[in-house]
């Protein structure tokens, strides 16, 4: 199940913030934040990717670094909520 859900992350990252850049060696666990790819406004567009590609809403307490710094936290963090849809819309 989450092979999908890196992919489709792995894409947006590449498209957004790579502009494309298919050469750049995007690897799960680099930092996202240390190695430039993305700043606090790219921060948000994840968030906003994330709460409209996946259909649950962040709380302002799960964007943190240990949630949204790298491939492989992001695919971890959205692979947890879409285990448990029900949970996510009763604490929304």
């Amino acid at each position: 199940m989450t092979q999908p859900i890196k992919d489709s992350i792995k894409a947006f990252i590449i498209e957004n913030f790579l502009f494309g850049d298919t050469s750049y060696d995007l690897q799960d666990e680099a930092s996202l934040i240390e190695n430039e790819v993305i700043d606090s406004t790219g921060v948000l567009e994840l968030v906003a990717f994330i709460e409209d590609q996946f259909g649950f809403v962040m709380a302002d307490a799960d964007i943190v670094p240990a949630n949204l710094d790298s491939v492989a936290r992001i695919t971890a963090f959205v692979a947890k909520h879409a285990e448990a849809p029900a949970l996510n819309k009763m604490s929304a």
